[in-house]
């Protein structure tokens, strides 16, 4: 069993929101349910908890030397099952997926195989999805249901995406920027990939904020792993813990869990309960669309990734036109201008919100005074959001007061 062992270092939550303004009251009406569940759907990752069958007696090792172990990790090939279960305390949403997508979503919308809304479905329940990876520029991911199945594909410069249930296809030409490695493990944007993309995302930063700590060893799909613990030294966070099981072999993260400090179980629990690092066969990556399929071309999926990879060289969400950062570390929180300066819409102030919409903003939300003046919070139980009256949103993985707090502070 290895001992426990800490190191100073720092995870933050990645949060994104983006919409297509239609309009003021489309954009208003928009920007609640689809900043909620973007940044639900971005922290998909940071989270599994599958059962292990014994505790491995491995060679000690300390947390920087495990952190150091992932970093060096260079995995090209594999493929496995991963099971994802997601409960994030939001009302089910069912059909009303479509009211909430902004116009123009997924390039043309229209597809039924289009991953902005496929994968939104991933935010809650549980769901089995195969993966492999060959290289940096081949990638499969597939969301299994029990009568249809899901696939996403990177191959080369193509990306396609198939929907089984409707027959529908998805298809973007998009070529990564020279340089650009993924070493295996990360797919196409957006799309569910394995733990090591998340576990990257949760060490990458170092401000201090965090504790780390190596707390024994774990058996994860078959194969002996560490166990590395993130826990925020912040107050008003709502992220209680991280859990990384690394491959005590190869450094792979093999299992991510992130659990609320409200308490309970996982809000997200996410890993592999079966892996393989050979070769995958290279049909895996092989896509011809289905007779009779109607086939969606995206627009300007080239430009669209080259705008993702400027956001990302000129500083990520603090480059995003529109936002500020407030805060650091755990306690990251966005601060948004909703278009038209106005708040949340509803049947009284005439915005012609439909009534499934409205009962679902109505069962998350809160309503709240400050400095600021007044507002409403909705919750989940990781991502909180406060969308004043003028028209402001504050959004991060913090509490209602926190969230109080750097309102009245942004003045």
């Amino acid at each position: 069993m290895a001992p426990n062992d800490s190191a100073g270092t720092n995870g933050t939550a990645p949060h994104g929101t983006r919409g297509t303004v239609a309009g003021r009251r489309k954009a208003v009406r928009y920007i609640v349910p689809v900043a909620v569940a973007g940044v639900a759907a971005a922290t998909i990752g940071l989270v599994p908890a599958l059962a292990s069958s014994g505790d491995p007696d491995l060679p000690e090792i300390t947390a920087q030397e495990l952190i150091e172990k992932i970093a060096a990790s260079d995995t090209q090939q594999l493929s496995g099952t991963v099971k994802i279960s997601a409960d994030l305390g939001l009302p089910s949403i069912g059909g009303l997926a479509g009211s909430f997508i902004p116009d123009g979503a997924g390039d043309k919308g229209a597809s039924g195989a289009d991953p902005q809304a496929k994968l939104t479905e991933l935010t809650s329940g549980t769901h089995t999805v195969r993966v492999a990876a060959d290289g940096p520029d081949r990638q499969r991911v597939s969301i299994l249901d029990k009568a249809s199945e899901y696939s996403l594909i990177h191959n080369g410069d193509h990306v396609w995406a198939y929907d089984s249930g409707s027959n529908a296809v998805y298809h973007a030409k998009e070529k990564a920027p020279a340089g650009t490695k993924r070493g295996g493990q990360q797919l196409p944007d957006g799309v569910p990939t394995t733990p090591k993309a998340f576990a990257e995302q949760a060490l990458k930063a170092a401000d201090g904020t965090t504790s780390v700590t190596v707390d024994g060893t774990a058996r994860i799909a078959g194969r002996d792993a560490y166990r590395l613990v993130l826990k925020p030294e912040q107050s008003g966070s709502t992220i209680g813990s991280v859990t990384v099981a690394v491959d005590a072999r190869t450094g792979v993260p093999l299992k991510f869990t992130l659990r609320p400090s409200s308490g309970g179980k996982a809000v997200v629990d996410a890993g592999f309960t079966a892996v393989d690092f050979g070769k995958p066969d290279a049909s895996s990556f092989s896509f011809t669309p289905p007779k009779g399929a109607e086939v969606t071309e995206a627009d300007g999926a080239g430009d669209h990734g080259k705008a993702r990879e400027a956001e990302k060289a000129e500083g990520g969400l603090g480059a995003l036109k529109g936002v500020n950062v407030i805060g650091k570390g755990w306690n990251t929180i966005a601060e948004i201008k909703a278009p038209g300066g106005t708040g949340i819409p509803s049947k009284a102030s005439g915005d012609g919100v439909p009534a499934e919409a409205q009962q679902f903003l109505d069962s998350i939300g809160d309503k709240v005074t400050g400095k600021f003046g007044s507002g409403t919070v909705f919750k989940t139980r990781l991502v909180n959001m406060l969308m004043t009256d003028d028209g402001r949103v504050y959004v991060g993985a913090v509490t209602k007061d926190a969230l109080v707090k750097a309102a009245d502070h942004a003045g």
